[in-house]
């Protein structure tokens, strides 16, 4: 039987692996952790709109009626693309007759001083986690500023300033002292959503405002101290809370896989989503860079990731029963990003059609509902969850009373985090 080593548990390397497992392919997939994040909602888990259970999945109830894949809980310690090899932290090395890097990414700090040690990024559930109880204990604390800085005006940093803004207004009308907090958005660029629409930049800058928010344009962070955020132009921002969304680049196994590493430190796909002089090897999600038809770089958006991964799948197949491979397309379902309760912009399909408000919700809804169900077939508990997310605001009482609201993933299986 023909063996795929897959590199990584996101949205690409599990779209591969249910493919492929429903065909018959042994399947090995290794993972850090024990589970399947859906990354587009962390910064929910982070402002105590989601426990962080209802955005994890254990690996072993998705593959539960697939024997013919492996899990492995590992950290992978190197990759050689020529054997089509993972060795991981315990010594072990796995080899296949097919490879898929779908490792994805890492924050960028772009050599920022400080902002490794003292920023929250936003890439895991252990990172979402991690903020969510920082931000807490804040809360719980008697002095010192409440402020929080969120770094990078892309579509991560606009929706978590859009949270925390919404988080802290509901606690000024509890009478809380973290309604006394600010949110600041820092941005290099003068226009936030940089790939959206001049018309999304204007509506995100507004909705931002409007929700409490303060921007920081046209400036970027030279150093991230502990209780202080150190910007460009010399001024200063007192925090204990700075948030990192300011870029993200390749997980680090994709440094010394044998290819050489292009923009961000990804790895560059061919047109089939094989690397260049390793055919049998295949790069996706967003630890890649994908060409579209035009032979440009795709984004790192999810519904690439799960479709690159899907396309992957797909391209085995047709290697095994001896059929030639097909080029990547993608199936573009446009960008969007919510900006709080009633506010979201977005750009939807291939010619870019533009939606405010509660239509865009609508949208947005709508895309990540396919991307959720991509590793998980009952998608009514995320549509009930959105219909609460907009009739009432839980996250102050959260922060004040107790654990954030639950969506049962319906597994008796949990994931450990």
């Amino acid at each position: 039987m023909t063996h795929v080593l897959i590199a990584g548990a996101g949205l690409a390397g599990v779209a591969c692996a249910y493919e492929l497992a429903k065909h018959h392919v042994d399947v090995t997939l290794i993972d850090r952790n024990d589970y399947h994040q859906f990354q587009p909602l962390l910064y929910q888990v982070a402002t105590s709109q989601l426990p962080a259970q209802d955005i994890a999945r254990p690996l072993a109830a998705i593959f539960a009626k697939h024997p013919n894949v492996r899990v492995v809980q590992s950290e992978i310690t190197d990759l050689d693309f020529a054997t089509r090899t993972a060795v991981t932290a315990d010594g072990t090395s796995t080899s296949a007759d097919y490879l898929v890097l779908a490792a994805g990414a890492r924050a960028n700090y772009f050599g920022t001083s400080g902002a490794p040690e003292h920023s929250f990024p936003l890439y895991s559930v252990v990172d979402a986690e991690r903020l969510r109880l920082h931000v807490r204990s804040m809360l719980e604390s008697s002095g010192g500023p409440l402020d929080v800085v969120v770094v990078g005006g892309g579509p991560t940093g606009v929706e978590t300033a859009g949270a925390f803004a919404e988080l802290f207004a509901a606690l000024r009308t509890m009478k809380h002292r973290g309604g006394d907090a600010d949110v600041y958005l820092v941005n290099h660029g003068k226009d936030l959503l940089a790939p959206f629409s001049e018309r999304s930049h204007k509506y995100a800058h507004d909705k931002l405002l409007a929700h409490g928010a303060k921007l920081k344009l046209g400036v970027g962070v030279s150093r991230i101290e502990p209780d202080v955020v150190h910007l460009s132009d010399g001024t200063t921002l007192a925090t204990r809370t700075a948030v990192w969304a300011g870029g993200e680049s390749a997980s680090e196994v994709a440094s010394g896989c044998g290819a050489a590493p292009g923009r961000g430190g990804r790895i560059d796909a061919t047109a089939d989503l094989t690397v260049e002089n390793f055919p049998a090897v295949y790069a996706v999600g967003d630890v890649a860079n994908i060409p579209d038809a035009d032979g440009k770089t795709l984004p790192q958006l999810g519904s690439v990731a799960q479709q690159s991964g899907l396309w992957a799948a797909h391209n085995i197949r047709r290697d095994i029963a001896g059929h030639d491979r097909k080029p990547f397309h993608y199936k573009d379902k446009g960008i969007m990003a919510m900006i709080g309760r009633g506010a979201a912009i977005a750009e939807v399909g291939a010619h870019r059609h533009q939606v405010e408000g509660p239509l865009a919700y609508a949208a947005w809804l709508g895309v990540h509902a396919a991307l959720l169900s991509g590793a998980h077939s009952k998608i009514d508990a995320f549509m009930s969850w959105a219909w609460d997310y907009f009739d009432r605001d839980h996250a102050a009482i959260v922060e004040c009373h107790g654990e954030p609201k639950r969506i049962a993933w319906g597994d008796e299986v949990k994931p450990t985090i």
